[in-house]
Order: C-alpha cells, then sequence, then structure tokens
C-alpha cells in the first residue's frame, strides 16, 4: 500500500478496516489490532494519526519503529503475523502504516493468550459462538492430544498429576523417577510444538490448575440451570456453574443439584427425604457427558438443567465411533471419542466398568421411582441428551 492510498484511509477516518493510534507506545493495543485484523477480514492500522483523524506524526527515530514493528510481526502473537509495513514523512511528521493479511493456519491468531476479532472499530474478544466459528473457519480440530499453546508446564498441577499415579498403583517417591518434564510427555501431559512442550487437552483438564482459562477451553465446564416450570419458558429458579478438572467438574455440579433440596415422603407419621435422583445415575450421566464430549466444539458447555418433573443433561457432539442409542443403553462395547480422558475418570473411580454405564443408571433409576432413563441423540444440531424424571411428590 502507498501513501496516496494510506491518505484516503486516513480521510475516511477508522472503521471496520482501519485503526488509528499516535504511536506505538506499549505496543498492546497494536497486539490486538493485529489479531482482529488478521482474524477476521484483514485491515490497515495507521501510527501518527489521532482517534479524530489529524496527523500527528511519530516522534521515535523512524528505523526504530520499523524495527520494532518487523520484530513484534515475527513474535509479538501466537505465531507470525503476515503484514506489509510502510511510512511516509509529511509536514506533521513520520506517518507509519501496518497493512495486516488474513491469518492463514489451523487455528486464530492470540495476542496475550487472547483471540481477537474486529467489531465495527474496535478491537474485542469474540463470543463463544463467534469464537466457535471462528475456529470451524480455520479448521481448527481439537482433540485430546493436541497442544493448548496458551497453556505452559508450569500450569499443570503436579500434586494432582502425582495423586493420579499414586492411584494408579505407580510408586512416586521411590528412586530413580523419570524426570517430571518426561512423564508429563510421556502420558499426553505435554506435548512439544515447535521446540517447546506445551500441555495437551487431555493434560488441562485432567491436570490444569485453571482449565477454563485459556481461549479453546473457556467453555468446557457444566452449566446448570434450574426452572420453576417444566420447560425452559419457565421462570428460572437457581444458576450454578460445574468447573474445574473433569472430576472436579462433576463433583460439583451433583454438589449443586444436592442444594437444590430433597422431596418428602412419609410413612405413616416419619418422614423421608429423598434426592431428586439417584446420585450413582446422575454421576454416571455426568460422567460420560464431560468425557465423551466433543471437544472439538469449543463454544458450547455441558448443560444440566432441572425442571419440576426430570433433569436434563445435554452434551455437545453425536455419539462418537458410529455408535448408536440402541447400543449405548444396551451396555454396548464402548467405543471412547476421548479415551486418555476416559481412562483418567476409570483410574479416579469416578466411571463404571466400561460398558455398564446405562444399565447401572436404567437399573438405579427402576429401583428408585420405576422409571426409566432416556437417551436421544441430534446428529444434525450435533448434541446427546439424557434425562432422568424425578420422584414424585408425596407430601
Amino acid at each position: 500500500m502507498e501513501w496516496l492510498e494510506t491518505l484516503e484511509r486516513i480521510e475516511a477516518g477508522e472503521g471496520e478496516y482501519t485503526e488509528f493510534k499516535r504511536g506505538l507506545g506499549d505496543l498492546s493495543a497494536i497486539g490486538k489490532a493485529i489479531c482482529a485484523f488478521a482474524n477476521t477480514n484483514a485491515g490497515t492500522i495507521v501510527l501518527g494519526v489521532d482517534n479524530s483523524g489529524e496527523i500527528v506524526g511519530v516522534r521515535e527515530d523512524p528505523e526504530q519503529v520499523q524495527e520494532r514493528i518487523t520484530s513484534f510481526l515475527q513474535s509479538g502473537c501466537s505465531s507470525p503475523a503476515s503484514a506489509n509495513i510502510g511510512r511516509h514523512h509529511s509536514p506533521e511528521g513520520w506517518v507509519h502504516w501496518i497493512e495486516v493479511q488474513r491469518q492463514r493456519g489451523l487455528e486464530p491468531l492470540r495476542y496475550n493468550g487472547r483471540v481477537w476479532v474486529r467489531r465495527g472499530r474496535s478491537s474485542v474478544e469474540p463470543s463463544a459462538a463467534e469464537l466457535q466459528e471462528l475456529y470451524n473457519v480455520f479448521g481448527y480440530v481439537l482433540t485430546e492430544d493436541q497442544a493448548i499453546q496458551a497453556a505452559r508446564v508450569e500450569d499443570i498441577d503436579l500434586q494432582a498429576f502425582r495423586y493420579y499415579l499414586d492411584t494408579l498403583g505407580i510408586e512416586t517417591d521411590q528412586e530413580p523417577q523419570p524426570e517430571t518434564e518426561d512423564d508429563l510427555r510421556n502420558r499426553g501431559v505435554l506435548t512439544e510444538v515447535g521446540g517447546e512442550l506445551h500441555p495437551t487437552l487431555y493434560g488441562v483438564m485432567a491436570f490444569g490448575k485453571e482449565p477454563q482459562r485459556y481461549p479453546q477451553t473457556g467453555n468446557f465446564w457444566v452449566e446448570c440451570v434450574a426452572y420453576v416450570g417444566e420447560d425452559r419458558a419457565s421462570d428460572v429458579m437457581l444458576v450454578g456453574a460445574g468447573k474445574g478438572r473433569l472430576d472436579e467438574q462433576v463433583e460439583r455440579a451433583i454438589g449443586w443439584v444436592q442444594g437444590l433440596g430433597k422431596v418428602e415422603h412419609y410413612q405413616g407419621l416419619v418422614r423421608e427425604d429423598t434426592p431428586l435422583v439417584p446420585v450413582k445415575a446422575l454421576r454416571e450421566i455426568l460422567v460420560n457427558a464431560v468425557v465423551h464430549r466433543d471437544y472439538a466444539i469449543t463454544g458450547s458447555k455441558v448443560l444440566l438443567e432441572v425442571f419440576n418433573n426430570r433433569i436434563v443433561i445435554t452434551s455437545p457432539g453425536a455419539l462418537p465411533n458410529h455408535m448408536t442409542v440402541e447400543s449405548v443403553v444396551a451396555g454396548g462395547h464402548p467405543r471412547s471419542r476421548n479415551e486418555l480422558m476416559a481412562n483418567y475418570m476409570v483410574v479416579m473411580r469416578m466411571m463404571e466398568q466400561r460398558g455398564r454405564g446405562w444399565p447401572v443408571i436404567q437399573r438405579s433409576m427402576r429401583e428408585f421411582n420405576g422409571t426409566k432413563a432416556e437417551l436421544e441423540e441430534d446428529r444434525g444440531s450435533r448434541f446427546v441428551r439424557a434425562k432422568l424424571w424425578l420422584a414424585p411428590d408425596e407430601k
């Protein structure tokens, strides 16, 4: 882009494809804008112009400015950004421009660990739906053994990892022991990208200190909603969140349901309190939801909804590996989409022996209130949904 075209942009003012900056500053605002343009539809950052469109000039040495811009384009974001840079000496001073190209790669560009997009005149973080669509556009498919590049080795909770090894029966206090990073890599918790070690999705979700802090994992938790009536048109009574590692998500979601109260039954003059549904059945369905969900669907949460007659758990993604509703309910041979996560939950004693889940759920519900749990799949909308009917109110 030449000076006359840049001047036309200045005269047109800031917008979806143009942003003005008085100077480089600490580069943080420019970093956001570079990512936003690269992730959206390209655009130009003009330095030496204030927000009103008045040319004020950049006072720094022009060679140093160009060097700083070039260096930042190479190493300031999660991967090198493609851009053309130029400069012009006007009567008011030096004007520099950065013509950012549309990013091409497997995933969106990030600055400071976050994804940015262009919305009108602003560089903003995308909503969950926008982020999902952005990953879809880039063709990014997140699997459990893929690196979360915004995460670092120190983001893994080593105490949690050692507890897992102890539960496996592996002695962690006997010498000699493998180097920690080697052990983490050998067990799929870390993987190497560009010569650096990063936690995998499995590593973050099973052993991460803050599993939901990263752009790709921000929606990987259980959203809990209780309604007054029998459908979503009813008033919302209470909301909650089951966040944390895989096992923590399940336990916190169960604790939230238990906090809703119990159903009262009377045998003569004696009152007996009954949980809304058997904890065993609820746990099994929640474990299946967080383990077998499709983690390539990055903008969706597992949804736990409590109505006045049932509990509904919806998990993103269709059933894995050509399984059917009939085969799952019958206790057919299991085929896990996320094998490492499934094995983790088995070791942590939160998952039934593989293939026994639904038979256990059905027996629990039959003995509890004579009902049958229901399972449905919508391959078009990509979700699996389970229903547990509540104990009848006999107060």
